[in-house]
């Protein structure tokens, strides 16, 4: 009886596909003609079918159903279009943003978010007055961004000191406890730091994630006055600095606030700085450093003196954030 044969598995190929006949893909796909897809890419239309064919040798599988007057995309081609389509327009539109910014002054900071929400940016329009041809591009995120290694040109960072000896010191901080007109008007006084207590108090959700989240929390503030067994009626918790002064604002409770990130909101009459006897110094710091590619242009310069004069009048406002 003669043994029964057996096919062998296809070999599975690994190795990433090239890029270069995905264009080729794509306009084939678009069209299901190979004609007037070479027409469209000013290609042949044995160049396109060749280009066709090695990305089916690369992949591994055919792409395309060639009928005698018709194309069609087999399950395999689908599902690569439906991967390439947008991978290639996203592609398309960042170079052409590239090419649009090309010749373009601009400036590149990298900062927190809710130093950028509540300081910074408010004040951008004044910059771009001043300097209505330099483009800005504001980067935010807690991961501390390398200068040397990528195209941000300025840092802005909130730290006890910095070990880059170039940093320039933009202001230090306060914090104090704020609260809406509102709530005060509707709530019980507020005349020693006990009475903070009976109000809903909103802090940090991961306050002990980090040492300087540590000088936010109500347990720091309350210990340092001399009353830290209290417990508020409840609490309210958020992730970011903004989005407890935003949840203040909203006469939602009692927050402790960076004055620096405040002292507009305070000067405006939307928040009332509460018990500003009571203010708690900070160790912490916010600087500026200058990525060392940076340091001569002319717009990053322009820009950091434009930030140094605004940050000299925060200083200024922090020391009575309500009569500026």
């Amino acid at each position: 009886m003669p043994h029964a044969t057996t096919r062998s598995a296809p070999l599975l190929r690994t190795r990433a596909i090239g890029a270069g006949h995905l264009r080729a893909f794509l306009a084939v796909a678009r069209h299901l003609n190979f004609r007037v897809a070479a027409d469209e890419l000013a290609l042949t239309q044995s160049a396109m079918s060749r280009q066709i064919q090695s990305l089916e040798d690369e992949v591994g599988v055919p792409l395309f159903l060639r009928h005698s007057r018709a194309v069609e995309l087999t399950g395999a081609g689908a599902q690569l279009l439906h991967a390439v389509q947008p991978a290639l327009d996203s592609i398309d539109a960042t170079v052409r943003q590239i090419r649009q910014t090309v010749g373009r002054k601009s400036v590149a900071i990298t900062t927190w978010a809710s130093f950028a929400a509540m300081w910074l940016i408010p004040r951008l329009e004044a910059f771009q007055r001043a300097w209505p041809d330099i483009d800005i591009r504001i980067d935010t995120g807690d991961a501390v961004v390398d200068l040397e290694t990528t195209d941000v040109d300025l840092a802005i960072r909130y730290s006890r000191d910095v070990t880059d000896a170039a940093a320039q010191a933009l202001f230090g901080e306060e914090l104090v406890v704020v609260a809406s007109p509102a709530l005060l008007k509707n709530g019980p006084p507020l005349r020693q730091p006990a009475d903070a207590a009976y109000y809903t108090l909103i802090e940090t959700g991961d306050v002990h994630r980090m040492p300087q989240l540590e000088w936010l929390s109500w347990q720091r503030w309350f210990a340092a006055k001399g009353c830290d067994q209290l417990q508020p009626p409840r609490w309210l918790y958020f992730n970011y600095a903004h989005q407890i002064v935003q949840a203040a604002l909203a006469g939602q409770g009692l927050a402790i606030a960076r004055l620096p990130l405040v002292a507009d909101a305070l000067a405006a009459g939307h928040l009332v700085q509460v018990l500003p006897e009571h203010r708690l110094a900070s160790p912490l710091a916010y600087w500026l450093l200058v990525g060392p590619r940076s340091q001569q242009r002319p717009e990053v310069q322009a820009f950091c003196q434009w930030l140094m004069a605004e940050a000299k009048k925060t200083s200024a406002s922090m020391i009575d954030p309500e009569n500026p």
